[in-house]
Formats: C-alpha cells, sequence, structure tokens
C-alpha cells in the first residue's frame, strides 16, 4: 500500500478521524474507502472492534498506524480514521436544498451538514471561496454526516442558479424585509435556504432574489452564529407547525 501524507487540498483523498465518523464513512461510502487506520492502544475497545467487523465485511484492510494517526490529527487521542477518496455529487432537484455562501470555519460547515441530516435535508451546496470539504475538521466537526449527503461545490453562486432555475429562494439576510415566521406560511414542496459567510454575510445582490427573510431577534446581539441560524432555518422550514 503507498504511504499516506498529511492532509493537504490538493490530495485526492481525506481522512476520517474518529470511530464513529469512520463508521459512517465505511457505511455510507464504502466505495470510497481505501483503508482504515487504527491506533495500537484501541484494540478491544467497543468503537475499534466495531470498526475492524464493518471494514472486514466490505473488504477493507484495517492496519496499525500510531505515527499517521497523530499526524492527520495533531492530537494524542485520535484512535482510528477512515482513509477515503474525496467524491462529487449531483443535488436532486426534487428535494429542498441548503446553500452555503463563502462559509469560512470548517467547524460551522461540519456543524451544519450534521444538522441538515438531522432535519432530513440531504443536499447541500457551497459556494467558493469556502472552507474545505474534505479537511478532517469538516469531517470530524460534521460527524460523518458528510458522508450520508449529497454535496456540490460550485465556483459562483450562478451557477448554482443555472442548474436550479425555478426554484424558490429563501436568502437569510439582516435586512430582509420577511420575519422568518412570515416567510413559512406558504412554502413551496421544494425550496432552497441560502446562508451566508460568518463575518459578511450575504452579498447585497442577493436581497433581489426569491424571498429574503430574517430571523427575528430581541436586537440585543448583532447577529447569530451561521450554524445557529442555520438551525433555526432548518427548524422553521421542516417542522409541522403544530409542533413549534
Amino acid at each position: 500500500m503507498p504511504s499516506l501524507s498529511p492532509y493537504r487540498p490538493e490530495l485526492d483523498y481525506s481522512y476520517a478521524p474518529g470511530f464513529f465518523p469512520s463508521m459512517e464513512c465505511l457505511i455510507h461510502r464504502p466505495e470510497q474507502v481505501r483503508r482504515v487506520l487504527l491506533h495500537s492502544s484501541a484494540r478491544g475497545r467497543e468503537g475499534a472492534e466495531k470498526l475492524i467487523c464493518l471494514a472486514e465485511a466490505r473488504h477493507v484492510r484495517v492496519e496499525e498506524a500510531d505515527r499517521a494517526l497523530k499526524n492527520l490529527s495533531g492530537k494524542e487521542n485520535c484512535y482510528a480514521a477512515a482513509v477515503f477518496a474525496k467524491f462529487a455529487d449531483d443535488l436532486r432537484a426534487d428535494r429542498p436544498h441548503v446553500v452555503l455562501h463563502q462559509p469560512g470555519d470548517s467547524g460551522n460547515v461540519g456543524t451544519i451538514l450534521r444538522t441538515a441530516l438531522g432535519f432530513g435535508i440531504e443536499d447541500v451546496a457551497l459556494v467558493r471561496p469556502c472552507v474545505d470539504l474534505f479537511d478532517p475538521r469538516t469531517v470530524r466537526a460534521s460527524m460523518g454526516s458528510l458522508f450520508s449527503l449529497r454535496v456540490r461545490i460550485y465556483d459562483a453562486f450562478e451557477e448554482y442558479q443555472k442548474d436550479f432555475p425555478t426554484r424558490q429562494l429563501f436568502p437569510f439576510m439582516l435586512d430582509a424585509s420577511l420575519p422568518l415566521e412570515e416567510a413559512i406560511q406558504a412554502v413551496p414542496p421544494v425550496w432552497t435556504l441560502i446562508f451566508g459567510n460568518e463575518g459578511s454575510g450575504l452579498p447585497a445582490s442577493f436581497a433581489t432574489l426569491g424571498q429574503p427573510v430574517r430571523i427575528e431577534s430581541n436586537n440585543r446581539v448583532d447577529s447569530l452564529n451561521l450554524a445557529i441560524a442555520a438551525g433555526i432555518g432548518l427548524y422553521t422550514f421542516t417542522c409541522p407547525r403544530d409542533a413549534r
């Protein structure tokens, strides 16, 4: 087997650090998994044994790699990682979407991926410049949810619009004209929620797209964290009204 390098964006593979993300990779993207790395001290642990069983069932090699695990995570307590080939997906036109426009924080993106999956949304687009979707920090923050989603990266939002020209768009903007609770009174079967960069939000031009919405607050903070705003939006659009 070829030797492994510390993660770099130009590599055609990445790592899913941790027992649970590695298992999610093996379950949902087994064809992408090249091998599983295991720390020598992990043998006998419940998580390690489950991971080994999954790998063996899918004919994926498991090898001890203490040094590689430390190098890829920068931590002493990373006991496992799946090595997987990067992949690209097409989004489904008949499902709701989340679009993250130029997000800059791996933790936020990973959390949003996990939150989207938790609310049943399986199609997510990222618009460059953005965080590296396959950076192990993003993968770990998603707790392996990345492997259950269809995710597409676009160079510009116009490319997303070209692929899905008739969708109802809901950009989340501080200066938007409609409170979120009013916007959901007439939600189409398929929709796209759009969230901007953590620092700058969405460009002003998005105010002319679809129905801009805002999350009402008591004005004691200037804005919400991106992952929290996305969670509120996803909850509001996906949960039945009588459940709120």
